[in-house]
């Protein structure tokens, strides 16, 4: 059998390029001319027969069969680095950065003194934390841990954990409901101001589950639709309509009795939480040691309210 002595040339620049999101960046990061990380780039292009990265003037972003390559790519790094760790004593010590995306509420409610604790834990580690309540795509935009709140998580190539679950409520303001009145069915909505969440494919579309199991769909007015769980609560509480909110996005509020919960003899909705990183055989230690310090703090936390 012929062994391609160039099987492994180019993918720790291409790799480079696309982490550090441009040809320009990796030649600084590397200590390479730019010129130099383009042709790497090329000839790594040529040698594959497939075009890797579209490329612009301002930016450059991966090609279907660009963002399957690089997801290998980034395994036989970790793996090739793994095995240069196993020669120190330091193989074990989670080193270098952690890129982490979370959802704004999620990650001011809960996710600080869990990162407070990584960090003096293992010093080693850069932080970089991206709170958005859009859904990234963890491999082209380079992350190593996206955590997720779903009531179903969407089928991918990708690994997720369940890290625990919280319930989710349909809720207004009593001061609302007492203007409004009170709707007694779900079918009623269709007579009141909704606030909607628009990162859902279908954000007027609500689910329902009666005590029987019996689920129905309802089409809400669409009233106010709004990409951010902290501005659909500051609407809530300014009295503008009904809505439906994971708890943990509104602890404060249900405990101070400033929502009021709605439908209470129909079945709640969980939603879970998922810490969802690249499919990759063997995880690094920070990621590992990551998602079991997350498991273990969320734990402790009681959501269901």
């Amino acid at each position: 059998m012929t062994i391609n002595t160039k099987l492994f040339d180019g993918i720790v620049i291409f790799s480079q390029v696309v982490n550090s999101g441009g040809f320009s960046a990796a030649a600084e990061i590397t200590g390479h001319s730019t010129s130099y990380i383009s042709k790497e780039v090329n000839k790594l292009e040529a040698r594959l027969g497939i075009r890797l990265l579209n490329r612009t003037t301002r930016s450059i972003s991966l090609t279907p069969e660009g963002k399957i390559y690089f997801q290998q790519c980034q395994q036989m790094i970790i793996d090739a680095e793994q095995a240069l760790g196993a020669l120190s004593e330091g193989n074990v010590t989670p080193r270098g950065l952690l890129k982490i995306s979370c959802p704004v509420d999620f990650g001011l409610g809960y996710l600080q003194p869990i990162l407070s604790e990584f960090m003096r834990k293992y010093p080693n580690v850069t932080l970089d934390l991206d709170l958005n309540d859009r859904k990234v795509d963890v491999v082209q935009d380079g992350f190593d841990i996206a955590i997720r709140a779903t009531h179903q998580l969407e089928e991918s190539s990708l690994i997720c954990r369940k890290i625990y679950s919280c319930k989710s409520y349909t809720i207004a303001t009593p001061e609302y409901l007492d203007k409004h009145g009170r709707p007694s069915t779900p079918e009623q909505l269709k007579r009141y101001s909704c606030i909607c969440y628009s990162n859902k494919k279908t954000p007027n579309v609500w689910l329902f589950k009666d005590n029987s199991g019996k689920e129905q769909q309802v089409e809400v007015p669409q009233t106010i639709l709004c990409n951010s769980a902290q501005m659909k609560v500051a609407m809530l509480l300014d009295h503008h309509g009904i809505c439906r909110l994971p708890a943990f996005t509104m602890e404060k509020e249900l405990a101070s009795h400033k929502l009021e919960i709605l439908f209470q003899d129909y079945q709640t909705t969980d939603i879970n939480v998922y810490a969802v990183y690249p499919s990759r055989k063997h995880l690094s230690p920070k990621i590992r040691l990551f998602i079991d310090l997350l498991v273990e703090q969320l734990g402790r936390i009681d959501l269901s309210h």
